[in-house]
C-alpha cells in the first residue's frame, strides 16, 4: 500500500478520478491534494461537483471503461442484474441529476444494485455528499493500490 502523495499532477489525478475536471485542476495545484480533496469540493460550485461526478463510468456499464474501471467492476456479468442495473442507473440520474458513484472494488454487482436502491431512497443533498464521499474514496484506494 503507497502512502498519501504530497503533489500529485493532473495526469495522474485525471487517472484516479476518471477525467480531468475542476476538482482535478484545484487538486493538482495542492500539497496532500487526496486529503485536500473533501476541502476542495465544498468549495465548487454545483456545476464542478456534478463534472466531477459524471466524469466516472456508470456501474455495470461495459463500454468505455478504463482498464482501471473494469477490473474494479469485475466480470460478474449476470444479464438480470446488468439490466436492473442498467435501469435503476437511468432512474437514479433522473431524480439526482448526477452520475451513481459507489466505491465498488470487486464487490458483486448484486450488492451493488441492493446499494443503489437504498440510495433511491434519499434526498438529493445527501445523495450528493454521499456520491462526493465515495468520489473520494475511489481515488484514494486506487492510489494506495497503485
Amino acid at each position: 500500500m503507497r502512502e498519501l502523495p504530497r503533489q500529485l499532477s493532473v495526469e495522474e489525478l485525471a487517472e484516479l478520478f476518471e477525467g480531468r475536471t475542476r476538482l482535478v485542476e484545484l487538486l493538482a495545484g495542492r500539497e496532500h491534494p487526496l486529503e485536500a480533496a473533501p476541502e476542495v469540493l465544498a468549495e465548487l460550485s454545483e456545476a464542478d461537483k456534478l463534472e466531477a461526478l459524471d466524469a466516472h463510468p456508470a456501474i455495470g456499464a461495459r463500454a468505455g471503461l478504463s482498464e482501471r474501471s473494469a477490473t474494479e467492476q469485475g466480470a460478474d456479468a449476470d444479464p438480470v442484474i446488468l439490466t436492473e442495473l442498467a435501469y435503476l442507473n437511468q432512474v437514479y440520474e433522473e431524480k439526482f441529476g448526477f452520475r451513481f458513484v459507489v466505491f465498488v472494488n470487486g464487490r458483486p454487482k448484486l450488492e451493488i444494485l441492493e446499494i443503489l436502491r437504498g440510495r433511491l431512497e434519499r434526498t438529493r443533498e445527501e445523495e450528493l455528499e454521499t456520491a462526493l464521499g465515495e468520489l473520494v474514496a475511489i481515488a484514494r484506494d486506487r492510489w494506495e493500490r497503485g
